[in-house]
């Protein structure tokens, strides 16, 4: 990708330059990357620090990802331990989940934006909006910050904007936490989501590139990139062997593909 929409960068520039300093919640997504990149470009490392949570719903492939990207971009980053596991109503796994999820990665946050003088920053982007998330309402009720609707910015433009700065995120598929792959209403356990993760690993190893495996119980279902799915059923064999092997016993392929949200039934 080449090209970027005019002004929407020299926008999101002036939104954290007058932000002054900032930490940046880095998951290691094409979102938060940008952003981390940009805020490394505007304000420097000194201004700059960027903050992975590192708790059992981030998956050790995306807290590498994360890793790598500081190493390669030169970030400034910290790795903290979050306590939503802690909460039972976050393991209760109701509707307003993330909004819990958000409560604890602000609680981490805060004393280290106070230690900095810093404001939080989120790579939450136009279209996020318009997705019911209660996570978005819990950070801004704590005082976070959203860069991206402040300037106008939607998904699209954000990978748009990636692409122009030669960011290698920029088609990266989007990677929700692991606990998105939990129906509602069905109790979060650590285990469930080491196991979500290896099969998605697993799938990935396999060159699918949109993966979403749906815990239900004894049964996988498999939400995979609507382009890849002719591909996928030729790989049938090789997806049974990966998903076996990492101890469910059915697995079933959902052919609407994937899409935002499909875990939550």
């Amino acid at each position: 990708m080449s090209s970027r929409p005019p002004g929407k960068l020299a926008a999101l520039e002036k939104e954290l330059h007058d932000l002054g300093k900032v930490v940046v919640a880095f998951s290691g997504g094409v979102d938060s990357g940008l952003l981390a990149w940009v805020a490394n470009s505007v304000l420097g490392p000194p201004s700059t620090l960027c903050v992975t949570a590192a708790s059992a719903s981030l998956a050790a492939t995306e807290l590498e990802a994360c890793r790598k990207y500081a190493r390669q971009w030169g970030l400034r980053l910290r790795e903290v331990h979050t306590e939503e596991f802690d909460n039972p109503d976050y393991v209760s796994n109701g509707s307003d989940r993330c909004y819990h999820c958000k409560n604890a990665l602000m609680d981490a946050l805060e004393p280290i934006a106070e230690d900095e003088g810093a404001t939080v920053v989120l790579g939450v982007n136009l279209d996020d909006l318009s997705d019911v998330r209660p996570g978005q309402a819990a950070a801004q009720q704590r005082g976070a910050v959203f860069p991206f609707v402040r300037a106008g910015i939607g998904k699209e433009e954000v990978r748009s904007i990636a692409g122009s700065l030669s960011l290698d995120i920029w088609d990266k598929p989007s990677m929700a936490c692991l606990s998105s792959r939990i129906p509602h209403g069905t109790p979060i356990e650590v285990g469930m989501l080491s196991q979500v993760a290896r099969a998605e690993k697993a799938l990935k190893t396999l060159g699918l590139r949109q993966v979403r495996v749906r815990h239900h119980g004894e049964i996988a279902r498999l939400e995979i990139g609507a382009d890849e799915l002719p591909a996928a059923m030729y790989m049938r064999m090789e997806i049974l062997h990966a998903v076996y092997g990492v101890g469910f016993k059915y697995v079933v392929l959902d052919l609407e593909g994937y899409r935002t949200g499909g875990g939550m039934w």
